[in-house]
């Protein structure tokens, strides 16, 4: 599919679920990463996360698309397009929309590194994702010195 195929399907389930028509811009945005789509509010154009449609097929994709939508007609009729909004929830429901898109899983996440800290006096450990400046940050419990004790590598991820 390409962003002319995207462009009319968006065009027809607005038309279709909405009784309204998309007057702005659809396209396919490679770069999304956590995010089934996105709606632009500077500039009322609609951005969809090609992976989805890959992965996941066209009834995604068409969930996706009725979520964005939502965004669009709201923001352009000047009520409440956020996701905390009582408008918004109120649309999702009545044209079928997901609150969320499904998750994918990706395989080529890396697995976390952790380091692991020990305090020198009460012998107390931290793990931590990021490094500690151990001449910088005492133990939280007695104030003692940290030193780093290992290095774990998570693979259950």
């Amino acid at each position: 599919m390409e962003d002319k195929e995207l462009q009319k399907l968006i065009e027809e389930i607005s038309l279709k679920h909405f009784n309204r028509p998309f007057l702005h811009k659809a396209s396919f945005n490679h770069r999304l990463k956590t995010t089934g789509g996105r709606y632009l509010t500077s500039t009322s154009n609609i951005e969809i996360n090609k992976k989805y449609y890959d992965v996941l097929g066209m009834d995604e994709l068409v969930g996706i698309i009725k979520h964005e939508l939502c965004h669009y007609h709201l923001h352009i009729q000047g009520k409440g397009y956020k996701h905390r909004d009582a408008d918004f929830r109120f649309l999702l429901k009545k044209v079928g929309a997901p609150r969320f898109c499904t998750p994918i899983h990706t395989t080529t996440s890396k697995p976390k590194t952790f380091r692991i800290y020990e305090c020198v006096d009460c012998h107390l450990q931290y793990k931590r994702v990021r490094r500690v400046n151990t001449n910088k940050y005492r133990c939280g419990k007695c104030r003692g010195k940290l030193r780093e004790i290992e290095k774990l590598v998570d693979t259950q991820l």
